[in-house]
């Protein structure tokens, strides 16, 4: 999946009204990206799903869900027997959270105001590239218990060569100027996000609040049709601020790809997460 470019550094170049315009996209179609997007890893949801104060959590842990999108790990953690609180800034993805079960609170979680409440982990699906680590890593440990975690994670795709060389020359031809870097089909996937994995590390440690932040990778496969592939790739980032003729123009490149690989194709998924616990 495209990614921010990386600034001078190495690391993603930050431009917040460019990020908040983007992050506030997603709820163009809410319905698709609920049905579209894959779901994370049992053995990932397992982990978070552990309070930091066993004995006070007769009734199951409390997790905060940053950026909770439509539900997606909300949903997850509370078939794994946690209570969650879901925090989003586009109130359609947020109605369409709240029509599914979860509780959710329409904010920008780096001004968001816990009120008092402790979580026992802050997790962050498929969000912590939109928002300032540094002030996102604050407010998380603003909002949770001693020995709490905070688990930030990315769902990421190892896509055929040829469907992520037709998705760059598409995107190269019918947006030249957008400000993303394409994935490179000559570069591991999970390769290209350790520069989001490192700014989020890089803004837990700087609040102080955390021990040492760690990675956490768990493998896994997905069969996709062209058709649900193509299903899927409006909800990106990438996609989700073009014209429809645009996007319509990208879909017919890399369908015509998938066409060519027989229809279909097994993508190896990488679940990435950096996480932290919260000091005493």
């Amino acid at each position: 999946m495209p990614t921010v470019p990386p600034g001078p550094s190495g690391r993603p170049a930050r431009d917040a009204r460019q990020l908040r315009r983007t992050a506030r996209s997603f709820g163009t179609d809410a319905a698709r990206y609920d049905r579209s997007r894959p779901r994370y890893p049992q053995a990932l949801v397992d982990r978070l799903a552990v309070p930091a104060v066993p004995a006070s959590r007769a009734d199951g842990p409390l997790v905060l869900d940053v950026g909770c999108g439509t539900g997606i790990v909300a949903r997850q953690l509370k078939e794994a027997g946690c209570r969650v609180l879901g925090v989003e800034v586009d109130p359609r993805m947020a109605d369409l959270a709240h029509a599914e079960g979860v509780d959710v609170e329409v904010a920008a979680f780096e001004s968001w105001d816990p009120a008092g409440r402790r979580f026992d982990a802050v997790v962050a699906g498929q969000t912590w590239h939109w928002l300032d680590a540094r002030a996102a890593a604050t407010t998380a440990a603003r909002a949770l218990l001693p020995g709490g975690r905070l688990a930030v994670f990315w769902n990421v795709p190892e896509l055929p060569p040829e469907v992520t060389r037709a998705l760059a020359t598409a995107y190269r031809r019918v947006a030249p100027d957008a400000p993303f870097r394409l994935p490179d089909s000559t570069v591991r996937a999970a390769d290209g996000y350790q520069p989001l994995l490192d700014a989020a590390a890089d803004g837990i440690r700087a609040t102080g609040d955390f021990d040492t932040p760690e990675q956490w990778r768990h493998d896994w496969d997905h069969t996709y049709t062209r058709d649900a592939w193509l299903d899927q790739m409006p909800t990106h980032g990438t996609l989700t601020r073009l014209t429809p003729e645009r996007v319509r123009e990208i879909l017919a490149e890399v369908g015509a790809a998938i066409d060519a690989l027989g229809g279909s194709f097994t993508a190896p998924y990488a679940t990435l997460a950096v996480t932290a616990t919260r000091r005493s």
